[in-house]
């Protein structure tokens, strides 16, 4: 009877035991059923769906015109399914041959445990259609886009570039990443358990949203100005640096910037990393040398501390503290006006004006101006130029400062600040877009021109225009003077500091910066080299004449009328009267060899650069028969020909070529140029129509051409 008993206890605990634990299992359930179904539902989802992004469209750049400058173009972009490829082994091989990549790294990649792996992106149109062609199990594409940069090097430092995933990296396409990258889509497709496509499964398509389209304040037109004029500063000095700055005073937008040495956006990875990374318009930080003295100039005449008849008498030198500062005129200026002063770019003159504006006055015109801190460009990689702490100045730094020593500029730094002087007197923030607009044409975003602060009274602005005017007619700017059109500006020559600081020997900064026409400046254009060669160092005769270059062309694109009735500078220091070119027709040169068609053209006063390799010219812009300038650069496209390979090859005659020229064309005949000198070519070692093996050295001596003598020794 116990034992009944306890029977029935222990069947009844296990029933007790069984209900409880299917109540708990039926809770589970619930929880599992009602809580976290949604979750559940939707990881499964996840395992079986595979997404492949689809890149959106990047916008395009144009500049103030609405001419394009960027766009991107449709390119396939090959990925493998590694679950879905039968053969790996053949299909590794298969892809390898087409896409040119090692069959190893291919058979790696598609045998990874992995769902989607990437191949090779943005593949070349005849590329793609071969792989295609294929229809390799496992092997898929999407359409990307690519980057274009229709220009080529055209304000490449402005326009920067974009990376393989659609990533602004440089200039514009880095600020402006936001803007120009649009929304990303994407294809969703279902896959069952093995990896293998489900025919009748979900298949969705997201389409991506195109970027927004860019509208920069830089014009074309200038900016090719703007290069031509590097290039043949360039070819002539070979300096470390160049740079052209072209800026609207009113309103502070950037009509062309340029830098040498620059790249070209399509091909950036074909060019050192300094090339494209650094941007000397807005990173390179140098003293100024006599171009600051614009500065001085402005604070004292707002301040009220000049004499205008008062004589200043400058010995060759002036004692500060316990130092002597030379003028850059051996024995001095003697006795001078204040004009004069401003004429000559006198040291031991704008020393005195500075030490009579005073440390502090002097540092709220430095502020005023902009200097020691970014202009805020829209631009990656602005430096913010170098200041001594006012509470660290001297007289001493002031007396520096006054002739541009002990301070450290950026030329977009100065040029903001000119551009301030030019307008009467208010510092504007330089502005590189104009407007941002959607697909569909609507503006999205519009930039007006942004006031920072009034520096200056616009009755010292006139002021000091016509005093920087009077340079150009009568003292160091005189190579400066473009002929129909008031100028005003101020020269600059500086010796270049060293890492460890101190001052390198020999190694000089040139400058020139200047706006025109006074009565009402339309542009403000900044002229820098950095360690100019051949021994040509002064403001006056390097950078000068480039301005004079550009501005005159600046001028006359914006419809700007010259005036007959202008006085012409007098015939002091190094001036040329600039002779009116004629015009000339362009001779055929298609299907010439490459040193035959140099001579057509030389011979109707005309230069030429090559695009492409080879020795045989397949196309020339502008055409046979168009009429042109004299000195007008005609593009030469090149093919390959019959006599390009082998033998002997004609030498040239080199006469009067630059070392480009030279070089391009002793390039084209695979001969070596050896050049000493810089210059035009004067003499060469083998003589123009012999007969030479390829490779050969072509020794070429190259020479300035003596226009006359410069009186002037420094500035």
């Amino acid at each position: 009877m116990q034992t009944k008993i306890i029977m029935r206890k222990r069947i009844i605990t296990l029933l007790l035991l069984g209900a409880v634990a299917l109540f708990l299992l039926m809770l589970r359930l619930m929880y599992v059923q009602f809580f976290m179904g949604e979750h559940l539902r939707k990881e499964a989802l996840e395992n079986r769906m595979r997404d492949i992004p689809v890149e959106a469209k990047r916008g395009s750049i144009y500049d103030r015109n609405g001419k394009e400058m960027v766009t991107s173009v449709s390119v396939d972009s090959f990925f493998a399914i590694p679950s879905q490829i039968e053969n790996p082994s053949e299909t590794a091989q298969k892809v390898s041959v087409v896409l040119n990549m090692d069959p190893d790294r291919v058979y790696e990649l598609i045998t990874k445990r992995e769902s989607f792996v990437w191949l090779k992106r943005k593949v070349d149109f005849q590329v793609a259609q071969e792989l295609k062609s294929l229809k390799l199990p496992g092997i898929e594409y999407v359409e990307e886009s690519k980057r274009h940069y229709l220009k080529d090097g055209l304000a490449a430092h402005v326009v920067g570039f974009a990376g393989i995933d659609n990533q602004g990296l440089t200039g514009v396409e880095n600020t402006h990443d936001g803007d120009l990258r649009g929304i990303p889509g994407q294809i969703v497709m279902e896959y069952d358990a093995v990896g293998r496509k489900i025919p009748t499964a979900v298949h969705k398509y997201y389409p991506p949203v195109q970027g927004h389209d860019l509208f920069l304040t830089v014009d074309e037109t200038i900016q090719y100005f703007a290069e031509r004029e590097l290039d043949r500063l360039v070819d002539t000095y070979q300096p470390k640096y160049a740079v052209i700055l072209v800026m609207d005073p009113k309103t502070g937008e950037i009509l062309a910037l340029g830098n040498r040495p620059t790249f070209d956006p399509n091909r950036w990875m074909d060019y050192p990393q300094s090339c494209w990374d650094r941007n000397p318009a807005i990173w390179y930080n140098y003293e100024p040398g006599s171009t600051f003295k614009i500065i001085t100039l402005c604070s004292a005449i707002e301040e009220g501390t000049i004499d205008r008849n008062r004589r200043y008498y400058d010995p060759g030198y002036i004692k500060v503290a316990d130092r002597r500062i030379k003028c850059w005129k051996a024995g001095g200026h003697g006795s001078q006006t204040f004009e004069e002063v401003i004429q000559h770019s006198c040291n031991p003159g704008f020393i005195e004006i500075g030490q009579e504006v005073g440390v502090d006055a002097f540092y709220k015109y430095l502020r005023g101006f902009g200097f020691g801190s970014p202009t805020k460009i829209n631009l990656p990689g602005e430096a913010h130029g170098i200041l001594i702490p006012q509470k660290q100045a001297t007289n001493l730094n002031l007396a520096t400062m006054s002739i541009g020593q002990s301070i450290a500029v950026t030329p977009i730094q100065l040029t903001t600040a000119v551009a301030a002087l030019a307008n009467g007197g208010v510092l504007l923030e330089p502005q590189l877009v104009k407007r941002i607009v959607d697909h569909d044409g609507k503006v999205v975003r519009e930039f007006e021109p942004k006031e920072v602060r009034r520096v200056i009274s616009s009755e010292t602005a006139r002021e000091v225009q016509q005093l920087l005017e009077s340079v150009v007619l009568k003292g160091t700017g005189i190579n400066a003077y473009v002929d129909g059109y008031r100028v005003a500006g101020k020269t600059g020559t500086a010796q270049v500091v060293g890492p460890s600081g101190g001052y390198v020997t020999g190694h000089y900064v040139s400058s020139f910066v200047g706006f025109g026409p006074v009565e009402d400046p339309r542009a403000v254009t900044l002229i820098m080299l950095v360690e100019p060669q051949g021994g040509i160092y002064y403001g006056s005769q390097v950078a000068a004449p480039a301005f004079r270059n550009v501005m005159q062309d600046v001028l006359r694109y914006l419809g700007v009328p010259a005036k007959d009735d202008l006085p012409k500078p007098e015939q002091r220091f190094f001036w040329v009267e600039p002779e009116e070119p004629e015009d000339v027709g362009v001779p055929q040169v298609v299907n010439l060899p490459l040193d035959e068609a140099v001579r057509e053209l030389r011979a109707a006063n005309l230069n030429f650069i090559t695009r492409g390799e080879g020795g045989i010219v397949k196309e020339q812009v502008p055409e046979v028969g168009a009429v042109v300038k004299e000195g007008t650069t005609v593009i030469l496209d090149l093919r390959a020909g019959a006599t390009d390979k082998g033998g002997q090859v004609t030498v040239p005659d080199l006469t009067g070529l630059t070392i480009k020229q030279a070089g391009t064309l002793l390039e084209s005949l695979d001969l070596r140029l050896d050049p000493s000198g810089s210059g035009l070519a004067v003499e060469q070692s083998h003589q123009p129509g012999v007969k030479i093996d390829r490779g050969a050295t072509v020794r070429v001596r190259f020479e300035r051409p003596t226009a006359g003598s410069p009186t002037e020794s420094a500035e």
